[in-house]
């Protein structure tokens, strides 16, 4: 099993950035993609980043604009998503996953329980 934890959300404001982190424990996430989802109340959830095993390679939804990073340090087990210039439609829940692969199109097997994300205007 892979637990997930992500840490780093908050209230902030438009224009503010914010650092996710997903840390993970019990079996490495070393040799697995991961990403990052958000769901907002009323919504479906939706990707947010995805980055494959090495971090060589990363995938990103269409809203992101080039506005958030996704990356990834093997040696602390842990994935980050660092957001800047948002915008009040950010705000949501974001939520960690673990691939049951390499790639991110691999299904997705474990999750965390999620951050709250709330940008004001």
């Amino acid at each position: 099993q892979v637990q997930l934890v992500e840490s780093g959300g908050g209230l902030v404001q438009a224009g503010g950035s914010l650092r996710l982190s997903c840390a993970a424990s019990g079996r490495t996430i070393v040799g697995r993609a991961m990403g990052w989802f958000r769901q907002a109340p009323g919504k479906e959830r939706e990707v947010v980043a995805g980055i494959n095993w090495s971090g060589a390679s990363t995938t990103y939804g269409d809203f992101v604009k080039g506005r958030f990073t996704i990356s990834r340090d093997a040696t602390k087990n842990t994935v980050y998503l660092q957001m800047n210039s948002l915008e009040p439609e950010d705000t949501a829940a974001y939520s960690c996953a673990a691939a049951r692969g390499t790639e991110w199109t691999a299904p997705w097997g474990y999750w965390g329980q999620g951050t709250q994300v709330t940008v004001s205007p």
